[in-house]
């Protein structure tokens, strides 16, 4: 493990050591002291991959297609600002995203003409991604509860011409409450303490972190869950998202979850074509998880992705 990875702060390490297998103890550490390259999804609303692909190379950037997103790639040549200074990125062509981040729809998998909600969408990276999978057909309500996030939203959305996106402006644990049963699918990927993008050289990144920062993010997500689970129809399909390791906020929500919805939920095998991996934790500071629980997954932190939490949640019929 590289010295410098010490700076983070020491109870997060230790909690951390107790997460990560430790054969992959030394790789994960190291990944928080370099920033991960530039990625990005082609708009499939606006764009063809290949056609982009060509005219990217041709103004002399140099791009690696992603194995398991055909629409993704990885700026292995070119500076992301000479890329947000291109024609195809002021136009919405492409969107620069994470590629953990890529995931949860993926997981998801909205189906063209279904009703979904994107809970907690700003600033629309995972909206406008759906829109995509939709080809544009049905309806996706994008909601976030911060002004300033919204606007964020309202002009990503508008410049991807996401135009079944339907914006939304109020706080998520009211609409289980406002639009019971309302749902085909539903995206929670929720506020959280954000450990998977920690960065040594960028001390703002966890300077906040503390054990209480965990316990009020597992507070806000199972309220948000909660909501989730009531808007969703008979049948539907939830996921649950983070990018913490935190199993108070993984796992654990999990585990509440179970016990508040009293078997009307049941957790669904997730296959993803990545070898940074894991399912859940059965155990954590000596309590059992749910065996449920392991039908989750951790993606493991590389020099190309971050860490991100997933879980697929089915409603009973």
């Amino acid at each position: 493990m590289r010295s410098e990875v010490q700076r983070l702060p020491a109870e997060f390490l230790e909690r951390l050591r107790k997460i990560i297998p430790p054969q992959k103890w030394d790789e994960v550490a190291n990944t928080f002291t370099e920033a991960k390259p530039t990625t990005f999804r082609v708009n499939t609303l606006k764009a063809r991959p290949e056609e982009v692909r060509e005219k990217l190379e041709h103004q002399g950037f140099h791009l690696e297609k992603v194995s398991w997103y055909p629409v993704a790639f990885i700026l292995r040549g070119g500076r992301l600002r000479e890329l947000q200074e291109t024609e195809i990125y002021q136009k919405g062509g492409i969107y620069v995203q994470s590629l953990s981040s890529m995931l949860p729809p993926l997981v998801l998998n909205p189906q063209p003409g279904e009703r979904i909600l994107d809970l907690t969408a700003a600033p629309g990276s995972k909206t406008t991604q759906m829109a995509c999978l939709m080809k544009g057909e049905g309806e996706i309500v994008a909601n976030d509860n911060s002004q300033i996030r919204f606007f964020k939203l309202k002009a990503n959305v508008k410049l991807q011409d996401a135009s079944n996106v339907k914006l939304s402006l109020k706080h998520g644990e009211l609409f289980g409450r406002d639009l019971p049963e309302s749902f085909d699918r539903i995206l929670l990927d929720a506020p959280c303490s954000a450990e998977g993008r920690f960065l040594v050289g960028e001390p703002a990144s966890y300077k906040y972190w503390k054990p209480a920062k965990i316990k009020e993010m597992a507070r806000k997500q199972k309220n948000l869950l909660i909501s989730a689970f009531r808007a969703l129809k008979p049948g539907g399909t939830l996921v649950y998202s983070t990018c913490t390791f935190a199993p108070e906020e993984n796992e654990g929500v999990l585990e509440w979850f179970l016990e508040k919805t009293d078997g009307q939920v049941t957790f669904e095998k997730i296959t993803l074509a990545i070898s940074n991996q894991m399912s859940g934790l059965s155990r954590w500071e000596g309590k059992d998880f749910p065996p449920a629980v392991r039908q989750s997954i951790r993606i493991i932190p590389t020099p190309l992705m971050e860490s991100f939490y997933v879980v697929r949640i089915r409603k009973s019929g």
